[in-house]
C-alpha cells in the first residue's frame, strides 16, 4: 500500500458506503437511550440505507464498536452495549440476555 493510501479503511467505508448520515457526536453521548434515539432518527431519515432502519442503525453501532476494538474504554463500551438494548426497545425487539460472567 502506498503512503497516500494509508487512510483508514473504516473512514472510507463511512464516507463512501451506504452508511447512515449520523448526528455529530452520537457515539460520545453519555445516555445510551439518547444514543439509540439519535441512531433511530438517522436511520429513518436516511436515503442511503439498503436495509430497514433497525438493521441499519444496529449495524452502524456494531461497526463503531468493532472499529474501536481494544482501544475502547470499558465505560464507553458499556454505554454502547446499553445503547444496543435501547435501540432494540425502540423498535420493539427483545433485549438480549445478559451473558454470565
Amino acid at each position: 500500500m502506498a503512503a497516500g493510501q494509508a487512510k483508514r479503511w473504516s473512514q472510507k467505508v463511512t464516507e463512501t458506503s451506504n452508511a447512515l448520515d449520523l448526528e455529530p457526536g452520537v457515539f460520545t453521548l453519555d445516555d445510551p437511550r439518547a444514543m439509540a434515539e439519535s441512531l433511530r432518527r438517522s436511520a429513518e431519515a436516511s436515503t442511503r440505507r439498503r436495509a430497514g432502519p433497525f438493521q441499519s442503525a444496529m449495524s452502524m453501532l456494531v461497526f463503531y464498536i468493532n472499529r474501536a476494538g481494544r482501544n475502547l474504554p470499558d465505560d464507553q463500551r458499556a454505554r454502547l452495549e446499553a445503547a444496543k438494548d435501547e435501540l432494540r426497545a425502540l423498535y420493539g425487539r427483545p433485549r438480549k440476555a445478559k451473558a454470565k460472567a
